[in-house]
């Protein structure tokens, strides 16, 4: 006999998915407590010995202006605006939505102060990657992003 572990939130999303359609209820509670932790972008901070990088993946920006980035000190605020295509689709046929859209901000403390002249920022295949050259003085500057597609 083979031995299937337990996992009990499997079908969390077909038991929400069900009650919904049974009570037409939305899961605000969801939504309002866990979003917040489930649509901040992910981010890697690594240094070398020259500047720190910042690689944030936002995928779905699609103009220049939907992001913003300031430096403060020795911290990087990430902001700005998913506005992904979306379909019109009805309630009853989605059966799962993890795609974020919306406003985003990720504040990212860095290990030391870092250099406001010479920052370069590029967004390339969904991700936004940061060169922040290090410093030893503090400083507060926003940055021009260079946008490829």
């Amino acid at each position: 006999m083979n031995m299937i572990p337990f996992d009990t939130m499997r079908n969390i999303d077909q038991i929400r998915r069900e009650i919904d359609r049974v009570y037409r209820f939305p899961f605000s509670f969801f939504e309002d407590n866990f979003s917040r932790h489930l649509t901040l972008p992910f981010t890697d901070v690594y240094e070398t010995d020259e500047q720190f990088i910042v690689s944030c993946d936002l995928p779905g920006l699609q103009r220049k202006e939907d992001v913003n980035l300031q430096i403060q000190d020795n911290e990087l605020i990430i902001s700005g605006t998913l506005n992904k295509e979306q379909h019109v689709i009805q309630e009853d046929r989605m059966h799962k939505k993890e795609r974020f859209t919306g406003q985003f901000r990720r504040s990212v403390s860095l290990p030391s102060h870092v250099s406001s002249e010479n920052i370069r920022a590029i967004y390339k295949n969904g991700v936004l990657n940061i060169f922040l050259p290090k410093s030893s003085a503090s400083q507060k500057k926003s940055v021009n992003i260079e946008f490829q597609n």
